[in-house]
């Protein structure tokens, strides 16, 4: 690969676009660990951040934790690869966020009151069972692996094409989260909403920047560029549902199915539902999510970006690394570039860092300190949730150098795990007779069944969604289950309900 980029000194471009995104990890890691100095040293200050999150840091904690490289990196990947199909990314954000405008107030209030940090510490006291806490904690942290090694793997891909390969990705990535990994450890959940904060303005103003300036540069509009890859014989790319992975039409069933199952985890992943707990008040969580939809118009360019590709530079194998690719084939100032590098590793850390707190302190809370006889004093739980921030970094790290799978793909297969926590979620809220034997039957049928397809795709009845088979069977054990055995006791169901 060739620079193309305009240079008027002597130094090489290559030097200031890593310079550029040097003081961008500089920046990122001040922003993550000042807020160490106000937070208190109690779990409840590491974990919730002692409920003090305004709307304006709450906005850009889901905002940002959500848009990750699954964003940056996967969107433009599948715009570029498999055209309309992308579009699904779209639909199950706008869907997705809806139950959390209901759960979230009534989470915080009940966390308020009895002192919950943690999604399953909830359902455990809603379900009167240390079991269910376990194995929630369990769920959480085998689906928030893949997750946080599809962040690393973008890093890495934007290191490595910016350097020219250079920088292998496993030192890219390596070097972008020991920055995560030392704010996380330092500071808690305050440390990822500032820095959020900051990586969500940055890499909405880059997204913008380059949806508008690829089309205009390239084809002279976004409607010429439309116009182009229907000439080019392409417009199979703009016919929804878009195209499968291995390049054939994509049925409306698997389109459909992939946007339910990822709209059904979208509002009761971990990460997201536990900052419920951080908000400064019930209106704040509310007001967040309202606004939060102002977030998702960042998609747009994003999947512009992949589509001014389709005909510019066709034959791109790794579809994941399309725009760290088109920019270095662009005559564009190494600063600019610097900046757009930056904005990609932004939208990597501002989920990485959401999801390693969350994992490490929902394996101690939720199951190190279920699992134990003693209860953890606060000292040692704060103590054996840093241990486990850099635990769970390193064996994300070590599947991100060694896994070769797509981007979105990691995410869609975590989607089918995280997404069987939904109902008993809001069975929880909303269903006093669901009990313990029903929520632990759903959960463990509805994972079992989701992996059983997700390992072996050729058992599926119909070319859905794993996760939907998993559904199923998970909604029918928790109803049946729970109309089966005794309901739950009287002051469980008055203090939830």
């Amino acid at each position: 690969m060739t620079f193309a980029l305009s240079m008027t000194t002597s130094t090489s471009p290559s030097t200031i676009i890593l310079g550029i995104v040097a003081i961008y990890l500089l920046i990122s890691l001040l922003t993550g660990v000042l807020p160490s100095f106000k937070t208190s040293k109690s779990v409840g200050g590491f974990v919730a951040g002692d409920r003090s999150m305004n709307t304006l840091l709450l906005y850009f904690v889901v905002g940002a934790s959500i848009f990750s490289s699954f964003a940056f990196l996967g969107g433009p990947g599948w715009a570029y690869s498999r055209g309309a199909a992308s579009f699904y990314i779209i639909a199950y954000g706008v869907i997705g966020i809806v139950p959390l405008y209901f759960f979230g107030p009534r989470a915080w209030r009940l966390g308020k009151e009895h002192g919950y940090v943690t999604q399953a510490e909830l359902l455990s006291d809603r379900f009167d069972s240390r079991f269910l806490s376990v194995l929630i904690a369990a769920l959480s942290v085998v689906v928030f692996i893949p997750y946080l090694t599809l962040q690393m793997i973008g890093a890495g891909y934007v290191l490595n094409v910016i350097s020219e390969g250079m920088i292998p990705e496993w030192i890219g990535a390596g070097v972008t989260y020991l920055v995560v990994l030392v704010y996380v450890f330092t500071s808690g959940v305050m440390g990822v909403g500032w820095s959020n904060a900051f990586q969500g303005m940055f890499m909405m103003i880059v997204a913008w920047a380059l949806g508008i300036y690829l089309p205009e540069t390239l084809y002279g509009g976004i409607g010429p560029m439309f116009e182009a890859i229907i000439d080019a014989g392409k417009e199979q790319m703009l016919q929804a549902p878009g195209l499968a992975a291995d390049g054939s039409p994509w049925t409306w069933g698997a389109f459909s199915s992939a946007v339910l199952v990822s709209a059904v985890g979208y509002s009761v992943w971990p990460h997201f539902f536990m900052r419920s707990f951080a908000a400064k008040s019930d209106r704040a969580m509310r007001l967040s999510v309202v606004l939060y939809p102002t977030f998702l118009i960042f998609l747009v360019p994003i999947l512009l970006i992949g589509f001014s590709a389709i005909v510019a530079f066709p034959g791109v194998e790794q579809a994941d690394t399309i725009l760290p690719y088109v920019l270095m084939q662009l005559e564009l100032p190494a600063v600019v570039v610097g900046l757009f590098c930056a904005g990609a590793l932004a939208a990597s850390m501002s989920s990485g860092d959401a999801i390693l707190h969350s994992a490490a302190s929902i394996a101690v809370c939720d199951g190190v300190g279920k699992v134990v006889r003693k209860p953890l004093d606060d000292r040692t739980q704060r103590f054996l949730i840093r241990i486990a921030v850099v635990l769970i970094g390193l064996i994300a790290y070590l599947f991100a150098v060694v896994i070769d799978v797509s981007i979105v793909a990691l995410l869609l297969g975590a989607y089918g795990g995280v997404a069987q926590l939904f109902p008993v979620v809001f069975a929880m809220f909303y269903w006093p007779r669901a009990n313990r034997a029903g929520a632990i039957a759903a959960l463990v049928g509805g994972v079992l069944v989701n992996t059983l397809f997700l390992m072996m795709p050729e058992l599926k009845p119909l070319p859905l969604h794993e996760g939907v088979y998993g559904l199923m069977v998970n909604v029918i054990l928790l109803v049946g289950v729970s109309l089966a055995t005794e309901p739950p006791r009287k002051e469980i169901i008055e203090r939830f309900h």
